[in-house]
């Protein structure tokens, strides 16, 4: 045991996070975010394999989500529990944006009878905050929590954009793009120019770059002091063509 805490301590110093970070709580946290719209169920060896921990570690990680009531299981595969949107909307609640975002969303949804989103930035991520989709699009709408690759949609370019230089340079030096569609944009050079033009215009149009048959545009969105908090998108379903 000694040693495993020696190890642990060697290995925040090394990665640069100080002696109080909390491993376990690290752990649990990775667990969590595995889960997705594709990855519904899953075993123990699936999760100790996504987020490369000895089978024991993520053993203990699974049955303390469980006991807390953020993951059921039926002995072999494990799920997300309801109890997990009350970290979502922890997180909604404080920002008092949610509410203002969602009534735009709606507002421009009955207006233009299409699809309007908003969305924050979240590492290599756009993270929809606030949604709203025409009646014809329900049944196949994403929603609050759908995550876009920043790097090939309008909502993450004008996200990306409203860094400051110092961030914006080490966002796009960490971007390992990979191309979703026969029209994604996956050259550095070309994606920086792209957001550089879309901070300058103040917004940002994608052209069926993260999804065929989808175009997007995208707004900031600024709080009293010109800080941008957000960005608010409309999209609109077109015939894709290769």
């Amino acid at each position: 045991m000694t040693r495993l805490r020696a190890a642990d301590a060697e290995k925040r110093h090394q990665s640069g996070l100080g002696p109080d970070f909390l491993e376990a709580l690290a752990r649990g946290m990775s667990v969590l975010t595995v889960f997705d719209s594709q990855q519904r169920q899953l075993t123990l060896s699936d999760v100790a394999r996504a987020v490369d921990l000895p089978r024991a570690t993520a053993r203990r990680a699974l049955y303390t989500l469980e006991q807390l009531g953020y993951l059921e299981s039926d002995g072999k595969l494990f799920r997300l529990t309801p109890r997990v949107l009350r970290l979502a909307s922890a997180f909604l609640g404080s920002t008092g944006n949610a509410a203002a975002l969602q009534s735009a969303c709606d507002r421009l949804c009955r207006e233009t009878d299409e699809a309007c989103s908003a969305a924050v930035l979240d590492g290599e991520m756009a993270v929809m905050v606030a949604h709203s989709s025409p009646q014809r699009f329900m049944s196949s709408a994403p929603g609050i929590g759908f995550r876009v690759p920043a790097f090939c949609s309008a909502l993450g370019r004008v996200l990306v954009a409203a860094l400051d230089t110092p961030a914006r340079q080490a966002w796009f030096a960490a971007l390992r793009p990979q191309a979703l569609t026969p029209k994604t944009v996956t050259d550095p050079a070309e994606l920086q120019t792209i957001t550089a033009k879309a901070g300058r215009d103040g917004y940002a149009l994608a052209d069926q770059e993260a999804e065929l048959g989808f175009r997007s545009l995208a707004v900031p969105v600024r709080r009293f002091d010109g800080r941008v908090v957000a960005a608010l998108n409309i999209g609109i379903r077109i015939e894709s063509a290769t």
